[in-house]
């Protein structure tokens, strides 16, 4: 069908027909009278003189999930077309997102649906295709996706908020629009009766739209979007949200997995380790051998018992609560996307954690969940197992009040606690007002501590700038974690993909990690690294690691505080331990042959301590003028014959991109070692040709270092420099 001359029409032009459908739909009893009334609504729009049509998608757009470009007049003609107007960090949008599922899940494209998600960024890290095809990935979303990062459709349509959701006919003629979240019934009586009225007309075509899943192009990776990490104290166990997985992780030290719960599917259910199912989960918190987990897309908090092997709920009933109050026992208390979770004490005579406190992203407040009985700031007793808000009216503001029931937060995300004077305190990041606030533990009063700015209605003060208070600059900020050996506060700035340190005393707020670009590049100093869309993290190792929840990486780094080395902790299996997910030991690649001619530098041993981690950097020199050939991957790749044990769960090879820009390679001895004597082989191919390009060649270097493995435990190990000039 060939797209019409006039360009289109804003939403402004349905509200004179839709709004007294709304008003009679409310007096409406029976399905039969819902149905009635929607089919002839329908019957009056289609009978307009002129169709309100949407625009044609504009050329030149980014797509995921399909075949090629859709064309609005071309590919959709004869459908029924739900277009979801969503940015990724909008947890409105997310708590959309199960509603389209089940659409998608009753009507197909054969019956004449199709869903199509128009993404409108709200942040600049947002308009990235590379960013939109992690959200995709997290989320499940599996109809086409466009990227409109001009918002240019949103514009024209004059679309005044995250989610709308418009509803096109067979000839792209706008039926119905659909604001926010909560409209599920709607959706469904909208989608369907329009079905059947074009249908009943024969305007519907059954004909497939081509889809293409950019989830199929993945490689296997031992974590999938870990959003939030916790470290247990007393054996320096870490806890991983492996959200993308739908499972949680409990590891040793060097990465070797203890317990895997959960996943590799979401589900609902409680129950023994090997049959217990999450979803999406995020915040994690661990004492004496207990987890408690922010289940996010459950909307549920959970309890993990360790020594029993038993998850059981502690908090919410599975589905989306609206409740901004709170104060039923925890298992009838309805809840709204919990994200973060961490211990605190009430104000009872005996000093014990017996709070759980909880950033509550769905309904943009602080809740908490007594463990025992006892008393928060100004409210009475409360019994064992109370569920109930403790700051935030729920309005999404960046209000602050020394009335914690009227200060207003903006999808709170990360929370950590400083419970020691002077500071007694939550610090909390607040996503949407890309801010840090704090809720005092003695009053609930909230404050400002870094970010945003003073109008508390404006959440669009965002960017990356280093300064103090009101002057520093987040963007979308979901992870805090605070040192209690320095005073300092380390904020997981994660649409600038960078870790960031906060002074609480001066407000003073600088970068401590990450270059600003989404990449993963592991380098001896912490500003030359990269992050993508780091979520979480925590202090461990009495201070001195500081783990990082690298999301859209599928990591978890390791920023050694005192020697300021970054490396990667491997994850891997152990005998003992369930896991669902794929790995990397599992991705067969089939690597190059060293040519027999390949020089073979012996390196000088080096000492380490299990624990440590080992860097190769290289440093090799191409005759004058020549270039790495394009399209061929020049490559490196670690072998330990007779000892593999030491690559278990390690990033074995890597490409080179740019012989100016070389890679460093990490090793971590991991926790466990076979043997104390090893040698480790660092095998580099490189292609390049000659600087008059009249001749290409491959060559290949072996570097042999031998390792021995100590008790003792080994200072700053400088990084290995491996050096050759072809």
């Amino acid at each position: 069908m060939a797209a019409p001359g006039i360009r289109g029409c804003s939403l402004s032009g349905l509200l004179p027909a839709q709004t007294p459908l709304e008003y009679a739909l409310l007096d409406a009893v029976t399905q039969e009278e819902k149905d009635s009334l929607v089919y002839q609504y329908l019957q009056k729009v289609d009978g307009w003189e002129q169709d309100l049509l949407v625009p044609e998608f504009p050329e030149g757009l980014e797509w995921l999930n399909t075949e090629e470009p859709i064309s609005v007049y071309k590919d959709l003609s004869g459908k029924v077309v739900v277009l979801d107007f969503f940015t990724y960090c909008c947890i409105n949008c997310i708590h959309l997102l199960p509603d389209l599922h089940a659409l998608e899940h009753t009507y197909s494209d054969k019956d004449g649906l199709l869903v199509v998600g128009v993404h409108s960024a709200k942040f600049p890290n947002e308009k990235v295709l590379d960013s939109i095809k992690s959200a995709v990935l997290r989320y499940n979303i599996t109809h086409p996706v466009v990227n409109d990062a001009d918002a240019s459709l949103w514009q024209e349509l004059e679309v005044s908020c995250w989610p709308t959701l418009v509803i096109l006919g067979p000839r792209g003629n706008m039926l119905f629009s659909l604001i926010g979240e909560g409209h599920k019934d709607k959706l469904f009586l909208y989608t369907s009766i329009a079905l059947k009225y074009y249908k009943d007309r024969g305007q519907i075509r059954d004909n497939k739209i081509g889809i293409k899943l950019y989830k199929d192009s993945l490689p296997p990776s031992p974590l999938l979007f870990p959003g939030k990490v916790t470290v247990d104290h007393v054996t320096n166990r870490l806890v991983i949200a492996d959200t993308g997985h739908h499972r949680i992780l409990v590891v040793w030290k060097n990465g070797k997995i203890q317990y895997s719960i959960g996943g590799p599917n979401p589900g609902r259910k409680d129950g023994i380790f090997s049959e217990s199912t999450f979803n999406s989960p995020q915040g994690v918190a661990i004492m004496n051998n207990i987890i408690y987990v922010a289940d996010t897309e459950n909307h549920l908090i959970r309890k993990i018992d360790l020594e029993a092997e038993m998850v059981s709920t502690v908090a919410g009933i599975g589905i989306q609560g609206t409740d901004k109050e709170g104060g039923a026992e925890g298992e009838r208390q309805p809840i709204s996307s919990p994200w973060d979770v961490v211990f605190g004490t009430s104000g009872s005579e005996v000093q014990r954690d017996d709070v759980l406190w909880i950033a509550m992203a769905g309904t943009h407040q602080i809740w908490a969940l007594l463990l025992d009985s006892g008393r928060l700031p100004k409210k009475n007793e409360l019994k064992k197992g109370t569920c109930l808000r403790f700051a935030g009216s729920g309005n999404e503001e960046n209000r602050n009040n020394a009335y914690p029931h009227k200060a207003g937060f903006a999808q709170p995300s990360g929370l950590s606690l400083a419970s020691e004077d002077p500071w007694s305190c939550l610090f909390v990041a607040d996503s949407e007002s890309s801010t840090v606030r704090t809720v005092s533990l003695k009053d609930g009063a909230v404050k400002h501590l870094v970010g945003g700015e003073r109008d508390p209605m404006n959440l669009f003060a965002f960017g990356d700038v280093d300064g103090v208070g009101i002057n520093a600059k987040l963007q979308h900020p979901l992870g805090v974690t605070w040192d209690k050996k320095r005073n300092l506060l380390y904020v997981a700035d994660s649409y600038n993909h960078k870790i960031k340190v906060v002074d609480p005393k001066t407000k003073n707020c600088t970068t401590l990690a990450g270059t600003g670009d989404a990449s993963n590049v592991i380098s001896s100093s912490f500003t030359e690294s990269a992050f993508n869309e780091p979520g979480g993290l925590c202090v461990g190792e009495n201070g001195q690691l500081l783990y990082v929840a690298d999301t859209n990486n599928h990591q978890i780094k390791v920023m050694d505080l005192e020697t300021k080395i970054i490396s990667v902790l491997p994850v891997f299996r152990s005998e003992n331990a369930v896991v669902d997910g794929p790995f990397l030991e599992d991705k067969q690649k089939t690597l190059p042959r060293l040519p027999k001619s390949a020089p073979h530098v012996q390196l000088s041993p080096v000492a380490a301590s299990p624990g440590q981690t080992l860097q190769f950097k290289l440093r090799l020199d191409l005759p004058s003028g020549a270039k790495l050939t394009e399209g061929v991957p020049s490559c490196w790749f670690l072998t330990a014959e007779g000892n593999e044990w030491l690559l278990q769960g390690q990033i074995p090879f890597g490409e080179i991109e740019n012989i100016s820009n070389q890679p460093t390679i990490s090793l971590q001895i991991p926790g466990d070692c076979v043997s104390l004597e090893a040698v480790i082989s660092i095998t580099v191919i490189l292609y390049y040709c000659s600087a008059d390009s009249s001749a290409c060649m491959m060559k290949g270097i072996l570097f042999s270092q031998p390792l021995q493995v100590t008790d003792t435990q080994q200072g700053c190990i400088a990084p290995v420099e491996l050096k050759y000039v072809f």
